[in-house]
């Protein structure tokens, strides 16, 4: 169900969809919301992250996620609050108090 936002810092001038990113361990309510986004005709790429950490690793561009550039940053990120691993909360702490994502629009 996950896309993966395409990287491509070369060229700015291409025209993406801006991606959201959904922060949600329960599949039900990962499709739910999935579900409610395209039936708003929002057609946007969504990145679906599982758990806190996964979450943190996707955003700083760490463990499995270095390929990424900090540059492709989402433009909204669904977080839910009651995550494994790492709780919502302390994305959001994370998120909020790095110069580099405290700008993107969350939701929780």
């Amino acid at each position: 169900m996950s896309e993966q936002p395409i990287d491509q810092p070369n060229d700015p001038s291409l025209k993406q969809p801006i991606s959201i990113v959904l922060i949600e361990d329960n599949p039900t309510d990962a499709e739910l919301t999935i579900r409610a986004l395209r039936r708003g005709r929002i057609g946007n790429n969504i990145q679906l992250l599982q758990d806190g950490a996964e979450a943190l690793d996707f955003l700083f561009c760490r463990g499995e996620y270095t390929h990424r550039s900090m540059r492709n940053q989402p433009k909204v990120i669904l977080l839910d609050l009651k995550l494994p691993r790492v709780s919502g909360l302390e994305v959001l702490r994370e998120l909020k108090s790095d110069p580099r994502t405290q700008m993107i629009q969350l939701w929780c």
